[in-house]
């Protein structure tokens, strides 16, 4: 599992790989929790679970990207690590850990995911993505 970070005009660029769907949408994960927190360590203090749909691949990994914006916004829950990752077709089931976001101060305000330059793909052994953060 890999991502780096790209050049982009405005906004912020990653390019997650994996040998496996999983461990791409988890690089992917990776890259936004590091733009948002930078180098700061989370705590893994409480799990939470959620499930994302979407009928292709780009409306699932935008979905659940936006699932952990959601979840600093809106209940203050900043994820540590990834436990459990399954990704079907048309349906991702995650587990993270983490640590409420009153406990830190962050970096980045990540506003949105967007579909903008998105890329999803396989070659080389690898399944990769490019997503854009609007920051």
């Amino acid at each position: 599992m890999t991502h780096r970070f790209l050049g982009h005009t405005a906004d912020v660029k990653f390019r997650a790989e994996g040998s496996t769907i999983e461990e791409m949408y988890s690089s992917a994960a990776d890259a936004l929790n590091e733009t948002i927190r930078g180098d700061i360590k989370i705590l893994g203090q409480e799990e939470k679970s959620f499930v994302v749909e979407g009928p292709d691949q780009e409306v699932l990994l935008y979905n659940f990207l936006e699932e952990f914006l959601f979840m600093l916004d809106a209940k203050e829950f900043l994820v540590s690590e990834i436990k459990s990752l399954i990704v079907g077709k048309d349906k991702i089931s995650c587990v993270v850990s983490g640590d409420s976001a009153e406990n830190y101060i962050f970096t980045n305000d990540v506003k949105a995911v967007t579909y903008n330059e998105m890329v999803i793909g396989e070659g080389h052994g690898k399944f990769f993505c490019e997503v854009v953060l609007d920051v």
